[in-house]
């Protein structure tokens, strides 16, 4: 199996007033990602709010994802959250009979923070054997803390041939080009989640881009991961890069905000962040989407 190249957003969980998956809100969202050309959705994950949701919510929101793209673009899940390598392997079989085309790992699940590579790869070899041929990718999670692949580490999940994905979170153009190096001829594609080092990354021979500001402006990463090339693909670099300063403002309700003022039917209740958005922060999203569909206009993408 392949993945595809390109936009990955890592997508919201809308919730109900009773803190329920509002999942009509859902519908419109996926609806909306496609409309905007991403190539795929990464559902079930951090910006999921995957550490907040029940086995059973996170199985049922993979499938209901699967179901709404209806075979129109990759969708790839991860849910991956347990201790132990039991219920890690419950779970990797739970999202990945949802449908999706492949179960995304997080690294820090593998091994504690003090723990090594080797135990990593010792884990990692259970949870293989335990999980069929189940396609895996990758995801470098922050939470609970983040661990990043060393080439080293990288090269030998690459060589089981059972990974095909990795959404890199190191932020660091000379490590995402030795890790480039290190899977070269396998069948794992790196897709970056820095915005700021999107473009270098894409010409070093990323295949995507996977993070949070996909959320906001996902048509705006695909003209860019579609025109690595292009004389106006700096311009667009400039702003994606200068854009990115909204990811640690309160998301996902920021996000989910964002959104709303697409038109979708969604609130901002959130079960990883508390309060409401403050009224200067709605301001800085409204001012940041009528930015973004000038720089749409300009580039002929629809606003």
């Amino acid at each position: 199996m392949q993945i595809a190249n390109g936009v990955y957003p890592t997508m919201v969980t809308p919730f109900t007033a009773d803190n329920r998956i509002d999942y009509p809100a859902l519908e419109a969202m996926v609806e909306w990602y496609i409309a905007r050309g991403v190539n795929g959705l990464f559902a079930v994950c951090q910006s999921s709010e995957m550490f907040y949701l029940s086995l059973r919510e996170r199985a049922e929101l993979a499938r209901a994802v699967v179901r709404m793209v209806d075979g129109r673009v990759d969708v790839i899940a991860s849910g991956h959250i347990s201790d132990s390598l039991a219920d890690q392997a419950e779970e990797i079989k739970a999202v990945y009979d949802s449908g999706a085309r492949a179960v995304v790992l997080v690294s820090n699940r593998l091994a504690a923070r003090e723990e090594s590579d080797d135990v990593f790869k010792r884990n990692l070899d259970i949870l293989l054997h335990a999980t069929g041929e189940i396609p895996f990718g990758f995801y470098e999670c922050p939470h609970p803390y983040k661990r990043l692949f060393s080439p080293e580490l990288l090269r030998h999940v690459a060589y089981t041939g059972r990974f095909h994905f990795l959404k890199d979170t190191c932020c660091d153009m000379e490590q995402i080009k030795q890790k480039l190096a290190a899977v070269a001829g396998t069948p794992l594609k790196i897709y970056n989640a820095n915005s700021v080092l999107l473009l270098d990354s894409l010409l070093a021979g990323c295949a995507g881009f996977s993070g949070v500001m996909g959320n906001f402006h996902p048509h705006l990463y695909r003209w860019l991961c579609d025109h690595p090339t292009d004389a106006r693909a700096p311009e667009m670099q400039d702003y994606l890069g200068t854009f990115s300063s909204m990811e640690g403002r309160q998301y996902p309700a920021s996000a989910k905000y964002s959104l709303q003022l697409e038109g979708l039917p969604l609130g901002t209740h959130s079960r990883a962040v508390s309060g409401v958005l403050t009224g200067d922060l709605q301001q800085e999203v409204s001012q940041l989407r009528r930015v973004v569909q000038r720089v749409a206009q300009n580039f002929g993408l629809q606003p």
